[in-house]
């Protein structure tokens, strides 16, 4: 199958580790000139060596805590370099916990970072698909927008405002060629995903190892993603093969939500 990537200029965010490090990397393989962004100027520079040589690379430092100042060095560098076929918005999660003990500055955060931040980048971005009549746009976001995971309260809050916003946007923007997609990863291996095993290690007040096993044990594959089977799916959307599929919510999660 031909991707037809090659030639494509993608921004991808959280591109220092994890799903987004691995999703930069694929890209790249495929020929696609990455920029990578992230607020850690030396991890940057570290994933910024692991790219294919093909292509001239890039990165922008930027803080997703701050969506004015993250929408003033994009379009900034979008002024001075190119527009973006592809853009990959992607952020660290918010942190464990009930809904009902969240305060509400997580909420106020994690908003800021999720949906005010994919906002301000999908209104930098969007002026140049429009013009080249390709875009495609992947928000990484969570398994809990079809079945709410427990003890992440403020995180299946914020996942579902982030997927009824893309669902609205892909109306907006098929008629230009443009798509806007979710992928839903599950359990993947990544430190936040270790961060999680430990909160659940306390809550049963077990080992590390048996909040790893229970976990596996509710996914149907019996194991943990591997990134890079993340960043496949992200590849996959972004490509003119999934130029027909648009507004939908793909689990990558080995079978483990019971919904359909």
């Amino acid at each position: 199958m031909n991707l037809n990537l090659n030639n494509k200029y993608a921004l991808v965010c959280g591109s220092t580790a994890g799903i987004g490090r691995a999703t930069a990397i694929a890209l790249a393989q495929e020929g696609v000139q990455v920029t990578l962004v992230a607020r850690n100027e030396s991890k940057l520079k570290e994933v910024l060596a692991e790219l294919p040589s093909q292509r001239k690379h890039n990165y922008i430092v930027a803080d997703f805590t701050n969506p004015e100042e993250l929408k003033l060095k994009v379009s900034d560098y979008i002024s001075k370099n190119h527009g973006f076929h592809v853009l990959v918005n992607n952020t660290g999660g918010p942190k464990a916990g009930t809904v009902l003990d969240a305060n509400l500055d997580e909420f106020e955060s994690a908003f800021i970072q999720h949906l005010k931040c994919n906002h301000v980048l999908a209104q930098a971005v969007i002026p140049f698909m429009k013009t080249e009549g390709y875009g495609r746009i992947i928000n990484m976001i969570s398994t809990s927008v079809k079945q709410p995971i427990e003890g992440l309260g403020v995180s299946n809050t914020i996942r579902g405002a982030v997927a009824n916003w893309s669902k609205t946007l892909a109306t907006e923007v098929g008629p230009f060629g443009i798509t806007v997609n979710n992928v839903l990863p599950g359990a993947t291996a990544t430190e936040r995903l270790t961060s999680i095993l430990h909160n659940v290690a306390k809550k049963i007040n077990g080992s590390y190892e048996q909040a790893e096993a229970m976990m596996k044990n509710v996914t149907p594959a019996k194991r943990f993603a591997e990134p890079e089977e993340i960043a496949n799916a992200v590849v996959f959307l972004a490509s003119e093969c999934a130029g027909y599929i648009n507004g939908i919510n793909l689990p990558v999660d080995g079978g483990r939500t019971k919904s359909l």
